[in-house]
């Protein structure tokens, strides 16, 4: 069984490694690194969605999904897109429908926060705020409201508790996801995976127990 971790804007694959090293039962873990995907490709969310589905289609058992922020929505998209290819599904600080004045605002704080911000998380300001900005301008009109009902695998919700600005959207995936459940993770942020790793390891692998007893009844 393949359990695929995805992560989010800013971060790269060893996001996870905490996580996957706190869960007490080993999995058959990958991490793809999303922008080593785009191999130097145009840095928008055609082309990310279209390498991450590339590297879906070379798995043949049904997949585990979980992903954080933009790894979320790459989850989703491809859960909506694929039902039959995915087994669980583990969204994490994830949006269904972009909020605009976010992203806007979330532009004009990162470019005016230091460059020894973005050092200290491994990428140079410019090459993530390139990034953030090819990204953002192609996934304004995203809107998965009415596909949410499409999704029929067992489904965790996850949220900081001091993740304020994905809390709603947290609530409205949990509410519209036919078999979601919805977990908050206490003195923790949006980077749930970095603020929280033994916690969210927890968390999952109690859903994982789970999902691996739904398949065998």
């Amino acid at each position: 069984m393949e359990y695929i971790f995805i992560h989010g804007l800013g971060q790269d694959s060893s996001s996870w490694n905490d996580t996957i090293s706190s869960i007490i039962k080993p999995i058959n873990a990958k991490k793809p690194n999303l922008f080593a995907l785009l191999n130097n490709e145009e840095s928008n969310y055609t082309n990310l969605y279209r390498v991450f589905s590339d590297y879906c289609e070379t798995f043949s058992e049904p997949l585990n999904l979980c992903g954080l922020s933009l790894g979320g929505i790459l989850a989703l998209n491809y859960a909506i897109d694929n039902p039959e290819k995915i087994q669980s599904l583990v969204l994490i600080g994830t949006q269904y429908k972009m909020p605009k004045m976010l992203l806007k605002l979330q532009n004009i704080i990162f470019k005016i926060m230091p460059e020894f911000f973005f050092k200290k998380n491994g990428v140079q300001k410019q090459e993530f705020i390139k990034n953030f900005m090819g990204l953002m301008n192609t996934m304004l009109e995203l809107d998965f409201s009415e596909n949410l009902k499409d999704i029929l695998c067992d489904t965790l919700v996850i949220c900081g508790d001091k993740d304020a600005p994905n809390k709603k959207a947290a609530e409205y995936l949990a509410q519209n996801i036919a078999r979601a459940e919805y977990k908050i993770l206490k003195n923790t942020g949006h980077e749930v995976n970095a603020d929280n790793p033994v916690g969210l390891a927890a968390v999952l692998e109690a859903f994982y127990r789970r999902v691996a007893g739904n398949g065998d009844s």
